[in-house]
């Protein structure tokens, strides 16, 4: 391990975030680092997953605080990295954002800046809160996959809108107009599944429009979707949208964004650790806004297992 990294921060860079703001801004947030003192290694992402491979890279070269310049997508790989590598304690990292995505939803629970004199001035004064982090057993093809999430996953409708948005990201077409278009044409073309939810062993079964699994409270580039979800309680937080006619979920979108959408007579909410979901027929998953597979789910909240960088 090299000790001289210990002290100096990896900052993983996305330069195709928010229609490739991480590449036009870099310049700008490199010079405004190195102004404030920051030591670093900068370190650019060129495929998906890219973030992951790179961060076991770097801990096992002795790296110990990371920045990252991107979205919650590119935050959920570098989370993902400090989870799989094999060379510290995960909360032997300490992880920062600088936001320069579409959605930023993960920075909005802990009220870090957008603007980035302001969010690297939270970095520098380097307030950090151990929070939970969420692990998910799900079905790829035939294969059976695991991802770790530290903001929200969404369910069914949720999955659908964040698979369109994705092949359109790939596409070079990102922005919040697009995530709106992709909500609008989901609407219409989704249909409610039959789902079994066990949180805890309490069961919940009936036609379900849309599942939200909160540790953070935010999705969708600001909706509210996990209100009462706290990121160190160690439980995670559910709002069950049960099947719902198209017009009255327009009706209900203003509550997805003022927090009060548990109020609906349509919505269940519950806590608990794990969850497992089945359905008829199988609905799609994504976390942090990454497209993932589809049910049956296992979900398993990991508590106080990653160290992060929050504005007090």
């Amino acid at each position: 391990m090299e000790e001289n990294n210990k002290d100096r921060w990896l900052v993983v860079v996305n330069p195709n975030a928010g229609t490739r703001k991480g590449e036009k801004d870099w310049g700008r947030i490199a010079d405004l680092l190195s102004a404030n003192g920051f030591s670093y290694q900068p370190v650019f992402t060129e495929r998906r997953l890219h973030a992951m491979k790179l961060t076991v890279d770097y801990i096992s070269r002795g790296f110990r605080k990371i920045i990252v310049v991107g979205g919650d997508g590119t935050m959920n790989e570098v989370v993902n990295g400090i989870f799989r590598q094999k060379s510290v304690f995960t909360t032997d990292i300490t992880l920062g954002m600088i936001s320069v995505g579409t959605g930023n939803d993960w920075v909005r629970t802990f009220n870090v800046p957008l603007e980035y004199r302001e969010a690297i001035a939270v970095i520098r004064k380097g307030q950090t809160l151990l929070q939970d982090a969420g692990i998910v057993k799900y079905q790829a093809g035939t294969c059976e996959k695991t991802r770790y999430f530290i903001n929200m996953a969404g369910l069914g409708f949720d999955g659908l809108v964040a698979q369109k948005t994705n092949n359109d990201k790939d596409l070079g077409r990102s922005n919040p107009l697009v995530y709106l278009k992709n909500l609008v044409s989901s609407l219409f073309s989704y249909h409610s599944a039959q789902t079994t939810v066990r949180v805890d062993g309490q069961e919940v079964s009936t036609k379900v429009f849309s599942i939200g699994i909160g540790i953070g409270q935010y999705n969708g580039g600001g909706m509210r979707q996990a209100p009462g979800a706290r990121p160190d309680d160690g439980l995670f937080d559910v709002t069950l949208i049960k099947d719902m006619k198209k017009l009255s979920v327009i009706a209900s979108l203003r509550r997805l964004y003022n927090g009060t959408i548990g109020q609906h007579k349509r919505v269940v909410t519950l806590v608990g650790k794990t969850i497992s979901i089945e359905s008829d027929p199988p609905v799609l998953l994504e976390t942090d806004g990454e497209s993932l597979g589809q049910s049956p789910f296992e979900f398993r909240i990991i508590p106080k297992s990653i160290q992060v960088i929050v504005n007090t």
